[in-house]
């Protein structure tokens, strides 16, 4: 099978080496099919036009090619929107009026509450129990609003358990240990996981190539991958490159940018040479 992979970075600075580490590990996954480029871009108050534009630019720079054309998430939104519709209508979604203060004083007065792969307290589920007069009135009414994934209701939807393939080995996945997840914030009308499964589907992705931090994201995609009855797709999580100090390289290093690099007289094969070089500090 031609494998078709991506690389997804959201916009919310300069491309660092970080980013460059992962296009390059998806490149040579789709050495012998196509590497596809998307821009993740949902969120309008973290992401910029001008830092997409500088990370497409980067990234022809260092010489890097994918197939055409590019998506731009933020201009699908109507396609997320009629998602999240069809997850409401079969009754798997609900609306949370929920502020973060009454999250953390429901779970305090709770004594505590498990928490998520992300690290983030479960969701208590104060308003899954809204009866659907109640959230029409609020809804009606204007006030804000996510929406969040009752996710005991679509378990009950699986005929069989979930599994996802990495490396041609099957691995049982849990996507309850995120409770009722949210799938579309107050300020930003979908949410990572929604966007990232939709448009692996709408792609084609046949291998989801991305960093090990995002490998217990990958229950959950594979949790709404079923409930839309989308391909299944395989998956490499890669591990994240690393500094000679051993820490994670993150946007907050500035001086690593590629831009940085670039204007202090780094060539596109230097860079490279730095990526490889990093390759074999990060390996376990």
């Amino acid at each position: 099978m031609t494998v078709i992979t991506r690389f997804a970075p959201s916009p919310t600075g300069h491309l660092h080496l970080g980013h460059v580490y992962a296009a390059w590990q998806a490149i040579k996954q789709a050495s012998q099919g196509y590497f596809l480029l998307r821009i993740e871009d949902i969120d309008t108050t973290r992401c910029r036009p001008e830092w997409s534009a500088a990370l497409l630019e980067d990234l022809g720079w260092l010489g890097f090619e994918w197939q055409q054309p590019v998506r731009i998430q933020s201009r699908h939104m109507a396609e997320y929107s009629q998602a999240l519709k069809n997850l409401r209508s079969e009754g798997l979604l609900y609306p949370c009026f929920c502020t973060r203060a009454d999250i953390t004083r429901e779970i305090a007065e709770a004594g505590s509450a498990p928490h998520s792969p992300d690290g983030v307290p479960l969701y208590p589920g104060t308003c899954r129990s809204l009866s659907p007069a109640e959230q029409d009135a609020r809804l009606a009414a204007g006030e804000a609003c996510a929406w969040r994934l009752d996710m005991q209701a679509a378990l009950r939807r699986l005929s069989h358990p979930l599994e996802r393939v990495e490396h041609g080995i099957r691995f049982p996945c849990y996507p309850e240990r995120f409770g009722d997840v949210v799938l579309a914030r107050k300020d930003v009308p979908a949410s990572y996981h929604l966007c990232a499964a939709h448009d692996d589907a709408v792609q084609g992705v046949t291998l989801v190539t991305r960093g090990e931090d995002l490998l217990a994201a990958t229950d959950l995609h594979r949790l709404l991958q079923t409930l839309f009855g989308w391909p299944e797709p395989a998956y490499a999580h890669h591990g994240l490159l690393k500094g000679a100090d051993g820490q994670r390289l993150a946007k907050r290093d500035a001086a690593l940018t590629v831009r940085s690099l670039r204007e202090s007289g780094a060539s596109p094969q230097d860079i490279m040479e730095r990526i490889r070089q990093a390759e074999t500090v990060s390996r376990p």
